[in-house]
């Protein structure tokens, strides 16, 4: 199974970005999208996929941190 996860860009050159995961920062890839600091981005094995509207981003990081919870 394959999962993507959103995240918050906090700074980008246009050619990568740096993206906030709940506090993890990771260097991610953006050749698929066009994306600006304060985007969400749906992010799969280091690339871009897709630029998300805030709500759906948050709403999906909201889901996941649930699903976490469940399996402490």
């Amino acid at each position: 199974m394959c999962l993507a996860v959103p995240g918050k860009v906090i700074e980008t050159d246009g050619i990568t970005a740096k993206v906030d995961f709940s506090g993890n920062i990771l260097n991610v890839e953006l050749s698929l999208v066009t994306a600006e600091i304060g985007d969400y981005v749906l992010v799969h094995a280091g690339v871009a996929i897709a630029v998300l509207a805030e709500d759906e981003a948050l709403e999906t990081i909201n889901l996941y941190a649930e699903v976490e919870d469940c399996l402490k």
